[in-house]
């Protein structure tokens, strides 16, 4: 694969990144202003709805979230492969650290605020 090509896959997974994020985020910041406006007294029934898609969303959010950083990391592999890298390229090949805060702080903060939700939602 060319450098190009490369650059163009981690555009890609960038993007994937990013978007994976967009709906869990959301969904947990409407049950904040759900939360302000009474949610917590609701039925049990309403309550575990919206645990649970929270759940599922956060759950897919971090595959999703971790794939794409998998992928990034498989084309900064590849990139370091190549000859006479470009200076982009070695900028994507010096971001591999950044890669890790993806895949694993962005879904611990995520569990962090569920459970934070969670104890607002049941006790």
């Amino acid at each position: 694969m060319t450098e190009n090509e490369l650059i163009l896959h981690w555009t890609r997974a960038r993007w994937h990144i990013i978007v994976s994020q967009l709906a869990p985020t959301f969904l947990l910041a409407v049950t904040v202003w759900m939360l302000m406006q009474g949610l917590a007294e609701t039925a049990v029934a309403v309550r575990l709805a919206a645990t649970g898609i929270l759940l599922a969303s956060g759950v897919l959010g971090a595959a999703a979230q971790f794939a794409a950083a998998q992928e990034g990391l498989a084309v900064i592999d590849e990139l370091k492969a190549v000859p006479n890298v470009s200076a982009i390229g070695r900028r994507i090949i010096a971001s591999a650290r950044a890669v890790d805060v993806v895949r694993f702080v962005g879904p611990a903060i995520f569990v962090a605020t569920f459970a934070a939700l969670l104890w607002s939602l049941y006790l």
